[in-house]
């Protein structure tokens, strides 16, 4: 089959993984037990030798979709030549009765639920189940349990799969064919483990599954304390976000997927699996927008037990348990439309990013400010230590190069958005310990050092980042290439929108970086091959950049333009083609969904940028031709 868009997948997950179908009900990617876990369904990389989930259809005529509001729920309406079916697709996570202070806040089952009902007339057509283990480097074994039970193995690893109608086996996949009149439905349960109790009690237990899962997702959405004109799109956000975290260990991974190009052609291919110490501060910061503390408090739970050390021994990157595995190829698959190499591991959590202290400063300030100066006794007790592990981390390495934002594997320069964060996480330092009702954290003589380095550090970067040249702060000292993540250092305050030079800079960026609404990180040669499309975080930056400049007429059409580029379920992945407009990279990507939700929160607080009209949204499903 012809590799599907980037933009036709949709994305379901327990907040243990997460799995992705396309708009033809086909479930393309499914990582289990958890995000990171090699991919037992990986067609999105490789419909020959990936598998899949396949819902096929005869005669069909058009397809809408849409999730159930205020869940991750996904509701695909297939219209044929003689019928109209609906399929709901969910991965079960029941609530608990007495959510912990600490930890999972709902019961995931280990399975994915497909029910597909015939809402009229009569829908015939068949399911196709194929899984590949170990990102299809292993053998797969079937055998038949019962008439509608089947059981697949390989690399260790097995799931079973159970129907409401019987299960054929014929060289290793099942098949289920249905013909189904108005009122009659054909559920499939997938589990994972030898163990997996797939098709147990239905379609009575799909039934009090999908009720269960509702009630989960429909009450942590009603927690949502954003009310503002983009309150769908925002909770879409949100939803995909809490996707991506984990709920065992309180982390949240980058991206759902491996090996999406960035670049077509290229070798942009990376695995985003991971969790970013670089995505605290927005991550943070978009919970506790939201009122979603919790949350927060999870990430940060799960930055303190990765590292034991109170901030001594800070990562840029993290598995979700273990160490980050070794950047690996996988030849043997095609990758998607050809694009290889399809990377699994990532080779940059080796890099040096000081940055990182800066990010991890934001989000403690944020969530301090958030809980009042009020955190769990876990988190209060270790505070000191950890404050001044990553003040000394900030002192240590002001001087010193690093490989910055991008991750360029290039050779390390004395980047302007390393030094910006580094005065941004002094400042925060600075705020939290003035903050501190008990005045433990830092003493005055500390405070007064951290002031210092801070004014010397910001007078630094503001010397010898700018390049009287080029008319603008450029990427690294005494370079001439031009960078996008100096919107990101406007946005933390390490830079005046007000300053005549960063107008100009802003300007300038967006004369040479700009692709109409959109934003390239940078134009300059990396040593990777292609040409990489768009960073639409950078876009939604813009948007934070031209609000606080006091354009906020113009910071919210941008922000309406660039919300009509996400997909028919307002999901954005890493990067838009700026000539074709397709969706590229990873998907979906939480770093967009991160500036959706904090420029939406900054428009609704700006007073001059206040709406009281509905964008479009897209509440409505789009109609798509077969």
């Amino acid at each position: 089959m012809p590799d599907r868009p980037i933009a036709d997948y949709a994305v379901i997950g327990d907040t243990c993984t997460t799995a992705l179908i396309a708009r033809d009900g086909s479930l393309d990617w499914l990582c289990w037990p958890r995000h990171d876990s090699p991919a037992v369904f990986l067609a999105l990389l490789d419909s020959e030798r990936g598998g899949a989930c396949r819902l096929v259809l005869e005669d069909l005529r058009e397809t809408t979709r849409r999730y159930l509001p205020g869940t991750n729920i996904l509701e695909t309406t297939f219209v044929t030549a003689t019928g109209r079916a609906v399929l709901t697709d969910f991965m079960p996570l029941h609530p608990l009765e007495t959510v912990p202070e600490e930890g999972p806040d709902g019961r995931a089952q280990g399975q994915v639920m497909r029910r597909l009902a015939c809402v009229s007339g009569r829908i015939a057509g068949h399911w196709n189940v194929s899984p590949s283990f170990d990102y299809a480097r292993a053998a797969t074994e079937a055998s038949a349990e019962s008439e509608t039970c089947v059981r697949f193995r390989g690399g260790g690893d097995a799931i079973r799969t159970a129907c409401t109608r019987p299960l054929t086996l014929r060289e290793g996949i099942a098949k289920a064919e249905f013909a189904l009149t108005a009122g009659a439905r054909a559920d499939l349960v997938i589990a994972h483990g030898e163990d997996g109790a797939a098709g147990e009690g239905a379609p009575d237990a799909v039934d009090a599954s999908l009720a269960a899962t509702r009630a989960y997702w429909q009450e942590w959405s009603g927690r949502c304390t954003y009310d503002g004109p983009y309150r769908e799109t925002v909770l879409r956000s949100a939803l995909t976000l809490k996707l991506l975290t984990h709920g065992p260990s309180g982390g949240i991974v980058a991206a759902a997927t491996a090996g999406l190009p960035e670049a077509v052609p290229g070798n942009r291919n990376y695995d985003y699996r991971y969790v970013w110490m670089r995505d605290a501060s927005f991550t943070v910061t978009a919970f506790v927008n939201l009122g979603y503390d919790r949350e927060a408090a999870e990430f940060l739970r799960f930055l303190r037990e990765a590292d034991a050390s109170r901030g001594r021994n800070l990562h840029l990157m993290y598995a979700l348990g273990g160490e980050v595995p070794p950047e690996e190829c996988l030849d043997h698959l095609r990758g998607w439309r050809g694009v290889t190499p399809v990377r699994i591991g990532n080779a940059a959590a080796d890099q040096e990013q000081y940055d990182i202290y800066g990010e991890f400063l934001v989000a403690l300030h944020g969530y301090l400010e958030a809980v009042e100066y009020d955190p769990p006794v876990k988190v209060n007790d270790h505070l000191p230590e950890a404050l001044g592990h990553l003040t000394d981390h900030i002192l240590r390495a002001r001087h010193a190069p690093d490989h910055g934002l991008w991750e360029m594997r290039t050779e390390k320069r004395q980047s302007l958005h390393t030094k910006a964060m580094l005065w941004v996480g002094l400042d925060r330092a600075v705020q939290i310990a003035r903050s501190d009702p008990k005045h433990r954290l830092a003493d005055a003589e500390t405070i007064a050092r951290w002031e210092q380095a801070a004014a010397e550090i910001r007078a630094e970067y503001h010397a010898r980042g700018w390049n009287p040249s080029r008319g603008a702060y450029t990427m690294a000292y005494g370079a001439d290439d031009l960078d996008a993540a100096v919107l990101r250092a406007v946005l933390f305050d390490a830079f005046d929108p007000d300053d005549p030079r960063v107008a100009q800079t802003l300007e300038r960026v967006g004369a040479e970086l700009g692709a109409g609404d959109l934003l390239y990180r940078y134009r300059i040669d990396d040593g990777l091959v292609g040409d990489e499309a768009t960073f639409t975080a950078c876009a939604f930056w813009r948007v934070g950049c031209l609000a606080l400049a006091g354009r906020s007429g113009e910071a919210t059409a941008l922000f309406e333009r660039l919300l009509a580029r996400g997909n028919d379920l307002d999901l954005f992945a890493e990067e838009i083609d700026a000539e074709t407009g397709e969706q590229r990279g990873n998907v979906p990507q939480g770093f967009t969904h991160m500036a959706v939700i904090n420029h939406a929160v900054r428009l609704a607080a700006d007073e001059s940028g206040t709406r009281t009209d509905e964008p479009d949204c897209r509440a409505e499903p789009e109609v798509v031709p077969a």
